[in-house]
């Protein structure tokens, strides 16, 4: 045996013990605080409201915000079109206080997409219908009374829970659960990465409800981990929430209500909706929020229809190029939004729509008509079949019988 061997033999162990590092101290735990929310609630409840979300958000100043989009989508700047409170109040938030974004979701490729549900699932047909999948995004009178903190309570949540744990009678049909599953689980991966990224720090996950609750039992025990909930964090009181209100929180409230089909369902909170039009009128008389008033105006019952017709035909003559501080539109390429059949229209082409609308009712079709052809002038080929294709089939089709 050679003597060059038998003196590695000797000096390893010394050597590995000199080397070994120190014992590490356990690194301080992340705080990790899951809010369901009710994607675009905020829009119609006041206990809700996008100004709250962004209150909490500065109360907490969090390390980093995690959002449910997934990392590919995002590094495009893609969003699911209904995300409200992600795009237009978590995102916006976190750029202008140079907070750290996270994108924690997971969806199936397009063509897994394809072969299981035999379409695209972000791909909006061109003409959207008024509600089921893929429609027009509206809201029920219980969601009205939706509370912040609503998805603290697991017993809230009690069917989603259920639906997750049975599988579907048929396990041809079971493909929605089994992908909710995975989809959830690697969210909750995603979020425990971010809080390994921050150890000691704040993580704040802004999250659809019906994910919370097991993504937190997933997380149960992650080493390093410290799960809180939203609620004992406290709520903002209503003056600082007040001070968070921003002119496009008080336009997404209004247009939702006032011009997207919510405003047809009736289940319309007009002292909240109330508010957010004087706010805007409060900052100036700008086309959009006349336009806004005389819609509050006719749907409450305030003025009547030759008076909106009147109101809007003077908004659409002063508006020129005036522009919705907000529309929530992803597609410009096309007429409408996720709520709205006609959300991407400028102010002046909303204020004719609007002025045809009212004036078909009367029963006075031929003024309709020409009011609808000066909406349609400049838009792309495209766009003029959608909004001809929506009038037709939406307005046209529901008009009321003209007063005798």
């Amino acid at each position: 045996m050679s003597k060059w061997w038998l003196t590695l033999l000797w000096l390893l162990p010394w050597q590995a013990f000199a080397a070994a590092p120190a014992p590490a101290a356990a690194a301080p735990a992340t705080t990790v605080t899951i809010l369901g929310v009710d994607h675009a609630a905020q829009l119609v409840s006041e206990r809700d409201r996008p100004a709250l979300l962004d209150a909490f958000l500065d109360r907490i100043r969090p390390d980093a915000i995690c959002i449910e989009r997934a990392p590919e989508a995002f590094a495009r700047g893609d969003f699911y079109e209904f995300t409200y409170e992600v795009q237009d109040v978590a995102v916006p938030f976190a750029r202008r206080h140079g907070i750290e974004l996270c994108p924690i979701d997971w969806e199936p490729p397009v063509e897994d997409q394809k072969l299981g549900f035999g379409l695209a699932l972000d791909a909006p047909p061109e003409l959207r219908p008024l509600k089921g999948f893929m429609g027009f995004l509206s809201f029920g009178p219980e969601s009205l009374q939706r509370d912040f903190f609503h998805a603290d309570d697991p017993a809230r949540l009690s069917k989603v829970r259920d639906w997750a744990t049975t599988p579907a009678k048929r396990a041809r049909h079971d493909l929605p659960r089994r992908l909710y599953l995975y989809r959830t689980y690697l969210q909750a991966q995603r979020i425990a990465a971010a809080a390994r990224a921050h150890p000691g720090g704040t993580v704040v996950v802004v999250v659809g409800e019906f994910h919370k609750h097991d993504i937190e039992a997933i997380l149960a025990e992650e080493p390093g981990l410290r799960l809180v909930q939203p609620s004992s964090l406290g709520r903002p009181d209503a003056r600082t929430v007040q001070a968070h209100d921003r002119v496009e929180y008080q336009t997404a409230i209004a247009s939702f209500n006032l011009l997207g089909v919510q405003a047809a369902g009736g289940a319309v909170d007009y002292a909240y909706v109330g508010r957010a039009v004087a706010a805007l009128e409060a900052a100036g008389a700008t086309p959009q929020a006349r336009l806004f008033r005389v819609r509050l105006d006719l749907l409450q019952g305030r003025i009547g229809r030759n008076a909106a017709i009147a109101g809007c035909r003077a908004i659409a003559g002063e508006a020129g190029e005036a522009r919705f501080a907000w529309t929530g539109v992803k597609d410009a390429a096309r007429v409408d939004s996720w709520f709205d059949p006609f959300g991407n229209l400028d102010v002046r082409r909303r204020a004719l729509l609007e002025a045809a609308r009212e004036t078909l009712a009367t029963g006075d079709a031929a003024g309709a008509d020409e009011l609808l052809e000066a909406c349609v002038a400049g838009l792309s080929p495209r766009q003029r079949e959608q909004l001809r294709g929506y009038w037709r089939r939406d307005i046209a089709a529901a008009r009321p019988p003209a007063p005798l």
